[in-house]
């Protein structure tokens, strides 16, 4: 299989981002945006789905984090979407539970070709430090309409915002890294009963 790489810019009037992948990395991640939690839940994707992620952003932060965090989102989306490239030879569906003390969360993925995004989530607060929860979907939201496939998020316990927060970034890069696994047995072949996604 041919390296899974890419590299995105994308400068809109709001951010300038750039975003380097490699899907069969070591979870090496590398975080310049500017929201310090935006990049401790991206470093839990890096790590926890084996990718290779550096990802630099220069956004309006004097107004708010919304841009920076969505466009993140988006950039990221297109990265994983030209690295997986026409998608022959994956598992193309990937799932992960992942606790943290009292938080449990779920996510289920499938490289469908088409983005589609369930999202139950509840916090407890609407903000963890200075980052405001919203802004998690608003990420997700983002990455499924550019990476082009369906992902459901569930959180099944938590108490604690952080907690549930790092759940799901924790099973997202871990569902991502199941669906983007390279299957022997589907060599060359596309992971559908159609033949396309």
């Amino acid at each position: 299989m041919s390296a899974r790489t890419a590299e995105i810019r994308r400068d809109t009037l709001e951010t300038q981002i750039r975003v380097a992948i490699n899907l069969d990395g070591q979870g090496h991640g590398r975080f310049d945006t500017g929201v310090p939690f935006l990049e401790h839940m991206l470093d839990q994707v890096a790590r926890h789905g084996l990718i290779d992620l550096d990802i630099s952003c220069r956004g309006d932060l004097h107004i708010d984090a919304h841009h920076t965090v969505e466009d993140v989102g988006i950039a990221f989306g297109q990265a994983l979407r030209d690295a997986l490239g026409d998608r022959r030879g994956i598992r193309r569906y990937g799932h992960a539970y992942v606790p943290l003390d009292e938080a449990l969360s779920r996510v289920v993925v499938d490289f469908s070709g088409r983005p589609g995004l369930e999202y139950f989530v509840e916090y407890p607060r609407a903000r963890i430090g200075e980052f405001d929860v919203d802004l998690i979907r608003e990420f997700f939201q983002g990455f499924v309409n550019h990476a082009q496939l369906t992902l459901h998020l569930d959180n099944l316990r938590g108490r604690n915002a952080h907690h549930i927060a790092e759940t799901l970034f924790k099973a997202f890069g871990r569902a991502l890294r199941m669906a983007a696994e390279p299957d022997p047995r589907m060599q060359g072949i596309m992971p559908s009963t159609k033949g396309t996604l």
